[in-house]
């Protein structure tokens, strides 16, 4: 147990004395690229705060799926592509492209708020990176609570054993978010069970058609696809589908 600590904590504490003795090096910046011409070398650093901002870049997509409107578009359009039957039409890339830019439109009032109370006084100088992340979290947090059901947020104050909030700015986004995806998905699946009806609707008239006239080995996948495909176009279903979604976080 002992050997297995001792082989655990050794790279550890090397990591620790390595990143004390480079301190200096971190406030001036981090070498990046040295240039080496006739006579002359000209070394470029890169700022530690450029680096972190670098990684954050990286949590981007975690944000995208959890924290926004992505998740209940992308999973009412899946939901919808299985509800015509259709295979493989749309596309993924064309799902995935058309939930990325609704997200875009619904979430604009959010990121032009975010843009004015915290990106643009940080970039002026008036307010420091605390202060920036936030009053940038705050229309961001707003919108989630907007979104999120009672339930799911007690369901995960009750998990993580926490006293109960007495405003909802009081709840820690370690458990609004989860929250808020669970809530989310929940939706989702709401909005695609009350598409899939009406196509079930109809696969159940084909198959019954098909019964009584005793096509048994037909089947009734290929007749039934044509008449909702007719259905969906004759009520404008990608536009009624769409402004159904967008007015859905604006209720």
């Amino acid at each position: 147990m002992n050997k297995a600590f001792r082989k655990l904590m050794l790279p550890i504490t090397l990591s620790c004395i390595a990143l004390f003795m480079a301190s200096d090096v971190f406030a001036a910046g981090l070498l990046a690229v040295t240039v080496q011409g006739s006579g002359a070398t000209q070394s470029y650093s890169l700022s530690l705060q450029v680096l972190l901002l670098m990684t954050a870049v990286t949590f981007l997509p975690a944000i995208l799926l959890m924290m926004t409107s992505f998740t209940r578009i992308i999973i009412v359009l899946a939901l919808l592509r299985q509800a015509l039957g259709a295979g493989t039409a749309p596309p993924n890339q064309v799902l995935v492209g058309l939930s990325l830019f609704l997200t875009l439109f619904i979430m604009g009032p959010v990121v032009e708020k975010i843009n004015s109370t915290a990106v643009q006084p940080y970039l002026a100088g008036t307010i420091d990176g605390n202060a920036a992340f936030d009053k940038g979290i705050a229309p961001l947090r707003q919108f989630m609570l907007d979104q999120v059901r009672e339930a799911d947020i007690a369901t995960f104050v009750r998990i993580a054993g926490e006293p109960a909030y007495n405003t909802p700015n009081d709840i820690p986004l370690r458990i609004l978010v989860p929250a808020f995806a669970t809530s989310e998905l929940k939706s989702a699946f709401q909005i695609g069970f009350m598409m899939f009806i009406p196509f079930v609707i109809i696969d159940l008239v084909v198959a019954s058609v098909l019964m009584s006239m005793g096509m048994m080995m037909l089947s009734p996948m290929i007749i039934s696809l044509p008449f909702k495909i007719m259905l969906f176009v004759l009520v404008d279903g990608w536009t009624l589908v769409v402004s159904t979604l967008a007015s859905s976080f604006y209720r």
